[in-house]
């Protein structure tokens, strides 16, 4: 028998410096698709709250900055900061999970659609979120065992 999948809808988050990504999926994990760009700023976290009130999902992924070493980048102190709002703002379970090459990846699928440059920038950041949850759920398809790590760590 193939591994072990959890049923239900899962959030991916892409958290920009300027704009963050929202991407869902079915219950099923069958299709990944775009939901939002949210401006970052004060508000952020409770449109993020919002969209999950809207769409409770089992989980939220969040990207995690990975090198292409496969190490955490430089980014990680300011999206450990990230991470810690969103477990405390969203009242769901969070996991931070690789985004490399995320935001390279949807770029190339958004150019090779026939989007010009300025019509990719305001989607770019769903389009990034809909790749990292793309992957999580065929890891865990695959595995049996959900994506990267349970945020906070062994909480």
């Amino acid at each position: 028998m193939g591994a072990e999948f959890r049923r239900g809808v899962r959030l991916a988050v892409d958290w920009g410096k300027a704009r963050v990504g929202v991407a869902a999926c079915d219950p099923d994990g069958l299709l990944a698709y775009p939901v939002e760009t949210v401006p970052t700023g004060g508000g952020t976290v409770q449109r993020l709250a919002e969209i999950c009130a809207e769409y409770e999902p089992i989980e939220v992924l969040l990207g995690w900055p990975v090198n292409l070493a496969g190490r955490e980048g430089p980014a990680v102190q300011q999206m450990s900061e990230v991470a810690d709002r969103l477990h405390t703002g969203l009242a769901r379970p969070l996991r931070v999970v690789d985004e490399r090459l995320s935001t390279a990846s949807a770029a190339r699928k958004l150019a090779a659609s026939g989007r010009t440059s300025r019509s990719r920038r305001a989607i770019i950041d769903q389009a990034a979120a809909v790749d990292i949850l793309e992957q999580a759920l065929e890891y865990e398809k695959r595995t049996g065992r959900p994506a990267g790590r349970e945020w906070p760590q062994g909480g």
